[in-house]
């Protein structure tokens, strides 16, 4: 798969590191001089341009890459790069790096944003999931398929805690992807029976995410 990656900071080397070291060319683009550090990321390909240039990205053959990630420090260049990369090149998937919290609402589709990843939210979604066991916490949001990643801790008093997940009557529109348990992570298998304290990981669509909670975690009413 084919990156590039606006933004050569150490937000955007590190994303190129990790890409890499998966088996990805990346391609890393700025605009500054100081940022273009070959030797930081040998393995990469650089390009010192303005990624809200269209020129710039012609330059850079976003007509072939696979996925643009915009990761400046700059939220309108971010939104830019990334509007650009959907309509003007047809790059299948763009993420945006949403750097400050009030702009979270413009990185939609409108703006060419498939997926938007926000600092701030990440973290208090990791802080909910540590501290919280029956409840859902929404960790993503995959804009294009109107679904969310959500993770719940299964408690003792969930009725499904020993059942096999095959026997379980899952809404529409949600499915099981994932289960982490003593530190090791198992794909969902029919016969396999939940635990208490699981975690497990959904793709649920937004209206199903408040009966999936309830179906798993009954509440008095």
């Amino acid at each position: 798969m084919r990156v590039a990656i606006a933004g050569a900071g150490a937000v955007g080397r590190s994303i190129a590191r990790e890409l890499i070291d998966n088996g990805h060319e990346v391609l890393l683009i700025d605009k500054n001089a100081g940022s273009i550090k070959p030797e930081s990321v040998p393995d990469a390909e650089w390009l010192l341009a303005d990624s809200c240039e269209l020129s710039s990205l012609e330059e850079a053959r976003l007509q072939h890459c696979d996925v643009v990630i915009a990761a400046t420090g700059d939220d309108k260049a971010n939104l830019v790069t990334s509007l650009l990369a959907k309509t003007e090149f047809g790059v299948p998937r763009t993420v945006g790096r949403v750097n400050h919290p009030n702009n979270e609402w413009l990185f939609t589709e409108a703006w060419g944003v498939d997926v938007n990843v926000s600092t701030p939210r990440i973290m208090s979604a990791l802080v909910e999931e540590a501290v919280s066991v029956g409840d859902l916490v929404r960790l993503f949001t995959f804009r294009r398929g109107n679904a969310n990643l959500v993770e719940m801790t299964l408690p003792e008093e969930s009725p499904y805690v020993g059942e096999p997940t095959g026997l379980i009557p899952w809404p529409e529109n949600c499915a099981l992807v994932s289960i982490l348990r003593d530190g090791q992570v198992y794909t969902p298998d029919a016969e396999q029976p939940l635990e208490a304290g699981d975690e497990l990981l959904f793709v649920v669509s937004a209206e199903v995410e408040e009966r999936l909670e309830r179906m798993l975690v009954p509440r008095p009413d």
